[in-house]
C-alpha cells in the first residue's frame, strides 16, 4: 500500500495503510479481519484498500457507515472460478463506491465486474486495458480517479 498512501499524499489526500490480521504467512479469512478494520477506520472515514483489503473494507463498510469506499483490484472471484462472486454483501453498502479494476484482472473478469456494479447502490467503475491484478502500471491515473472521486465526497 505504500505506493498508494504515497500518491495520495502527493495529491494532498492524507492516507493511511492498515495492517490486517494474518495468519502465519497467509492472510486470515475476511470475515475474521473485518472488526479489526473497523477499529482502525472509524465511521465517517474515507474507507477502501487493494485487493483482500478492499474486500475486508467492503464487508466493513456493511457495519459502519463511511463517507465513501474505494476498492482498488477486488477480489471479484478466486482465479478460475468464476462462479463464485464475493459480491454478497454489496446491496448493503449504503455509502458510494468506486471501483478501479485492471480488465486483464484473473480476480475479477471485467465483464463479470461491469454486471455486478449494479448490486451496489452507488458506485463508480473505472477499468484500465491490459492492467492485471495490482493497479501500478497505472498509478498515477488510478490515483487521479480517487483523488476526484474524495473530493466528490468529502464531508
Amino acid at each position: 500500500m505504500r505506493p498508494y498512501v504515497r500518491a495520495l499524499a502527493a495529491r494532498k489526500l492524507p492516507a493511511e495503510a492498515v495492517d490486517l490480521p494474518r495468519s502465519g504467512r497467509s492472510v486470515v479469512k475476511a470475515e475474521k479481519a473485518v472488526p479489526t478494520f473497523i477499529e482502525k477506520v472509524p465511521a465517517g472515514s474515507i474507507a477502501g484498500g487493494h485487493s483482500y483489503g478492499g474486500r475486508v473494507a467492503s464487508m466493513a463498510a456493511t457495519e459502519v457507515r463511511y463517507a465513501a469506499l474505494l476498492l482498488l483490484s477486488y477480489p471479484l472471484h478466486r482465479p478460475g472460478h468464476p462462479e463464485d462472486l464475493r459480491t454478497e454483501h454489496w446491496p448493503r453498502i449504503a455509502c458510494p463506491v468506486l471501483l478501479l479494476s485492471g480488465e486483464s484482472d484473473p480476480f475479477a473478469r471485467v465483464e463479470m465486474l461491469r454486471a455486478s456494479i449494479r448490486l451496489l447502490p452507488q458506485a463508480e467503475l473505472v477499468t484500465f486495458p491490459g492492467v492485471g491484478h495490482g493497479l501500478l502500471p497505472v498509478l498515477d491515473a488510478a490515483m487521479d480517479h480517487i483523488a476526484a472521486f474524495v473530493r466528490k465526497h468529502r464531508l
